[in-house]
């Protein structure tokens, strides 16, 4: 499994690969069990059918590491009409950003004020979701975060549990509030940034969950996101919730496009609060491989889809 993790992250930082496995018609086919289109419009279809069933969606164009300004401000201005599209269809949607889109790489100043125009845009009411990328830009991410919501309250944040600073990071994030989106983590790190094994992975991960859920977090008003398709975690978490005597609708799950379809549905029937991550745009292939880093049961479900497609 390790092995196989490693491949895939190596493939989504080849440009090489990038370019030429793109033009082939079973990998535009197997990427699209994914995400619904690679256009907005897409992504609005896909959130409508969504809403019918109560579940809520957030939107991220696919893209990063922009190296030019004009670039990162096309990025900007495609999430406002996305936001004024999002609030002219009465949709339950937000949005989430990765930094290097709006020009992270260029300096911080240029992101900051990129997305900060994104965040009053979208209004108290509607969080704007800053993605984590790799390590590397942990702590940028997280000045943004902190920068941003002293002066808006409808930001959140990304962490990943797979790594070994991230509970000292959700600690010093608790006390401001905000909202914070736990992930696994689906980077290539070193284990002395990164726990290498998923077993370390998964129990940091419901250590945290319960950190975010905890009296501390709700007394602050935190919102917390637990952004997982692992369904033995989602029920553990479930039932500690539950003994704590949490309310359904006290935190929510998040879950990608396409995966654990049924159980985004049950979650959503049985009076969870469940949202289903929207990615869609051309820039695909280096999130796809992430993908299928993050969890070896998404090549099978692939392999799958491909035969019964």
């Amino acid at each position: 499994m390790a092995l196989m993790r490693s491949f895939f992250l190596a493939c989504s930082q080849s440009t090489w690969m990038r370019e030429r496995a793109t033009r082939y018609l079973f990998v535009r086919r197997a990427v699209s069990k994914f995400m619904p289109g690679e256009t907005a419009d897409d992504a609005l279809v896909a959130a409508r059918k969504l809403q019918q069933s109560s579940i809520g969606t957030v939107f991220t164009r696919l893209g990063e590491n922009i190296k030019d300004p004009t670039e990162a401000e096309s990025v900007t201005t495609h999430y406002i009409e996305v936001l004024e599209r999002i609030r002219k269809a009465g949709l339950h949607t937000e949005v989430s950003i990765k930094p290097t889109q709006l020009g992270l790489d260029l300096g911080f100043d240029l992101c900051y004020q990129n997305f900060r125009r994104i965040v009053r845009h979208a209004g108290a009411s509607s969080v704007v979701w800053i993605d984590m990328e790799a390590s590397n830009y942990v702590d940028a991410t997280l000045d943004l975060y902190r920068r941003t919501l002293a002066e808006f309250p409808n930001v959140g944040v990304c962490v990943q549990a797979y790594l070994h600073r991230t509970r000292q990071d959700v600690e010093s994030l608790i006390p401001l509030g905000g909202a914070i989106r736990l992930v696994k983590g689906a980077y290539q790190e070193p284990p002395e940034l990164a726990f290498p094994r998923k077993a370390d992975v998964d129990e940091n991960y419901f250590a945290l969950a319960q950190l975010m859920l905890g009296g501390d977090a709700r007394s602050h008003g935190l919102r917390a996101a637990l952004a997982t398709h692992d369904a033995k975690l989602i029920r553990r978490i479930s039932e500690w919730a539950e003994s704590q005597g949490l309310g359904k609708s006290s935190f929510e799950f998040q879950m990608l496009f396409g995966i654990q379809r049924a159980e985004q549905l049950r979650l959503a029937r049985d009076g969870w609060k469940s949202i289903v991550l929207v990615a869609y745009g051309s820039y695909w292939f280096p999130w796809y491989m992430r993908r299928l880093a993050e969890r070896p049961a998404n090549v099978l479900f692939v392999l799958r889809s491909l035969l019964v497609s």
